[in-house]
């Protein structure tokens, strides 16, 4: 199976300008846990996932090694998503995700992401986004095809 047999086409994209309160509830209401940052052109040129989203939150480690006591209030952690919210994508975004292209085997696509320890990443065709496809995806592929739909 090819990756463009399973591919979600569909797909939610965002700029690199999209606050991070925003890309926020575009996961949470969408159900997703990752999203295409795009330019004008439909050109790839990030991806948000829901582990960018949380990571964020969290102090870089020479942040924590500089100011221990500004990161021992674990409850005043959670207040950080208000200073942040406004941050734009382009700020915490990966700048060079891993991607596939349509015609590559969905077993490529799925080592991959045990390799890169993701779930989800872009479809692309000449630079620019066509799909997604997930670890989900890909399972439930492989199920049907050879375990259940037998």
């Amino acid at each position: 199976m090819k990756v463009k047999d399973i591919m979600e086409k569909n797909i939610i994209t965002a700029t690199p300008d999209t606050t991070y309160q925003e890309l926020a509830e575009i996961l949470y209401k969408n159900d997703i846990s990752g999203i295409p940052i795009v330019d004008k052109e439909n050109v790839l040129v990030g991806f948000v996932s829901e582990r960018d989203i949380f990571r964020i939150l969290y102090p870089h480690y020479k942040s924590y090694y500089e100011q221990p006591e500004v990161y021992a209030d674990l409850e005043g952690r959670e207040l950080k998503v208000r200073e942040i919210r406004k941050h734009r994508a382009e700020i915490f975004m990966t700048k060079d995700p891993v991607i596939v292209k349509p015609d590559d085997p969905i077993m490529k696509a799925g080592a991959l992401m045990l390799a890169k320890n993701v779930s989800r990443f872009p479809v692309v065709e000449n630079g620019k986004v066509v799909g997604i496809i997930s670890r989900k995806m890909i399972y439930r592929a492989i199920l049907d095809k050879y375990l259940i739909g037998d």
